[in-house]
């Protein structure tokens, strides 16, 4: 019996300092992408540098909206001279759900954009308090629609503000 105890209390103890030093900053936080679109967001770590985020978005305006739904991967590397601080790069993809009125012929119009994305940004974790901070850029090139038409959209990212869930 008390090898058997031995042997879970090593066991455990192994599990705990893996998952421990597996991300050193945060594991996943859920919370706001402030920006365009404004969205809410839960991102979550699957090494101690590979992410991955998932949000959901609204936008708004005087004659129209869209909604979308967006993942991406993102590469994480600290920043040594911040403790708490890391830049990353990434990539993902995105639906949009647009919807706009024509105030010329008074008419309602609906589409459905993709978007490749590429990510650029920040994050921080607050050493003291469950808090995340990002803040990124995110050019995306939309493919197909309605009208079928290819552009690029280059004032897309955020500040993030997320509750850590995890360490």
């Amino acid at each position: 019996m008390k090898i058997k105890l031995s042997a879970l209390v090593l066991s455990m103890s192994l599990l705990f300092c893996v998952s421990g030093s597996a991300q050193e900053f945060y594991s996943s936080a859920v919370g706001l992408r402030l920006g365009y679109p404004a969205s809410i967001s839960y991102k979550t770590f699957i090494s101690d540098q590979a992410a991955l985020e998932g949000y959901v978005g609204l936008r708004s305006w005087g004659f129209g909206n869209f909604i979308n739904i967006s993942g991406a991967y993102q590469h994480h590397m600290p920043i040594d001279e911040v403790d708490g601080l890391q830049w990353y790069v990434g990539g993902g993809a995105s639906v949009y759900f647009w919807s706009y009125d024509d105030v010329f012929f008074d008419e309602r119009y609906s589409s459905t954009n993709f978007g490749i994305q590429g990510y650029v940004g920040l994050d921080y974790a607050f050493k003291d308090a469950p808090v995340n901070l990002t803040l990124d850029w995110v050019p995306t090139f939309f493919l197909g629609g309605t009208l079928n038409i290819n552009t690029f959209g280059y004032g897309y990212g955020s500040l993030g503000v997320r509750y850590i869930l995890g360490r």
